[in-house]
């Protein structure tokens, strides 16, 4: 069975986006993009919010095609073009190749998603994350925590959550001070 594995960054004091959208924070280098693309090449989906979507096809579809990309950036976008997505949104009506629009969190939906074969499924968005979260459909989280204090932005865990019990199952530093924590929802 597919699990559902909530991937993000995150400051130090809880956000997962400064003030404006904000994430130029976020301190992606060769090493963790490494890890990353390693990480994203076992998934078999990406599932985002439409923001997180917007974001990411506004940039990844055509990232290889600078000449002087990292070979880093080349996998990565290879990775995105290849992967499908699933798309949560309301307002937007198509999404791009590879992609399909949903409007709702259906959980028995993402059950369904979760009993296809392949490797697991990255989930990004805090908002997103937010309703699988209240849906209980979250069997990981793989957050790096960025060594920045933002003040104020977008927290990722919101106010008046309900606790939920996870186990610590990897750490790992990476060079430019980002930490990974990656907890597993026991089931």
């Amino acid at each position: 069975m597919r699990r559902v594995v909530a991937q993000m960054g995150v400051s130090l004091d809880g956000y997962f986006e400064g003030p404006d959208g904000d994430i130029s924070w976020h301190r992606v280098d060769e090493e963790m993009l490494t890890h990353i693309n390693q990480e994203l090449a076992a998934m078999s989906a990406f599932l985002f919010g439409r923001v997180t979507y917007e974001q990411m096809e506004a940039f990844w579809p055509t990232a290889d095609q600078d000449p002087d990309s990292a070979p880093t950036t080349v996998e990565f976008a290879g990775i995105w073009r290849t992967m499908p997505k699933v798309v949560y949104s309301r307002t937007l009506a198509t999404a791009g190749d590879n992609a399909t629009v949903v409007p709702d969190v259906v959980p028995d939906e993402v059950r369904a998603l979760q009993a296809q074969p392949g490797g697991d499924m990255v989930l990004g968005g805090a908002a997103l994350g937010a309703a699988f979260r209240r849906h209980d459909l979250i069997d990981e989280y793989r957050l790096y925590v960025n060594p920045v204090l933002l003040g104020r932005g977008h927290l990722l865990f919101g106010p008046g959550e309900t606790p939920t019990d996870l186990r610590l199952v990897e750490t790992r530093t990476f060079g430019n001070g980002v930490v990974l924590l990656r907890h597993e929802r026991p089931r």
